[in-house]
């Protein structure tokens, strides 16, 4: 089956839903929340900017390089993952959307450090960003879809109204069961862009 990913990620993990279609079926063939700290690290890894606040300048430019390194081999990790399930199950993945914040100006640590909003700015680039290089890394032709863009992006791709989609995304949900919580809704409405584009 042709399938697409879907992935919201939030601070230090990430609702992930892939979605196959049969003939005009759509269906639900994974979900599930990655992780993307390691278990140890949860406590300052979910936030290192945050973590390294208060610390000595070289100290936090270490603590920061260390969280994003880790952030980007948990998400290798789970992509690798994703990969090695779809195979087993004979399913082709043929896109992966990514949900991104804004850009982020190419601040320094120091810079993103001194003012409190570009470290939560920072923390929310960060675990999209990984997700976003693990996927290339897959060469899982990733779409990178601006979350503010993405009521827009939805009615553009599938022709029809926001709320007429949403609707869809809650049946598919239905087919599941619980968590099919906003994050999980995005992510699936994310991997139906990504099914009907590529099957343009």
């Amino acid at each position: 089956m042709r399938i697409a990913v879907g992935l919201k990620a939030h601070s230090g993990w990430a609702a992930l839903v892939a979605v196959g279609n049969l003939g005009q079926e759509f269906q639900v063939c994974d979900r599930r929340r990655i992780e993307l700290v390691e278990p140890g690290d949860v406590s300052w890894a979910k936030q290192p900017y945050h973590a390294a606040e208060d610390l000595p300048p070289e100290q936090a430019r270490r603590l920061v390089t260390r969280g994003v390194a880790a952030a980007h081999r948990r998400a290798a990790k789970e992509m690798r993952a994703l990969v090695k399930r779809s195979r087993k199950t004979d399913h082709e993945i043929v896109g992966c959307a990514v949900l991104v914040p804004a850009p982020m100006p190419d601040w320094t640590t120091e810079q993103i450090l001194s003012v409190h909003l570009r470290m939560h700015k920072a923390e929310g680039v960060l675990f999209p960003d990984a997700l976003a290089r693990a996927a290339n890394a897959c060469d899982l032709n990733l779409f990178a879809i601006p979350e503010k863009d993405l009521n827009a992006r939805a009615e553009e791709s599938l022709g029809i109204p926001f709320d007429v989609a949403m609707k869809q995304v809650v049946v598919l949900g239905q087919s599941v069961g619980a968590p099919w919580g906003k994050d999980q809704k995005l992510a699936a409405l994310a991997a139906l862009i990504v099914l009907h584009e590529r099957s343009r």
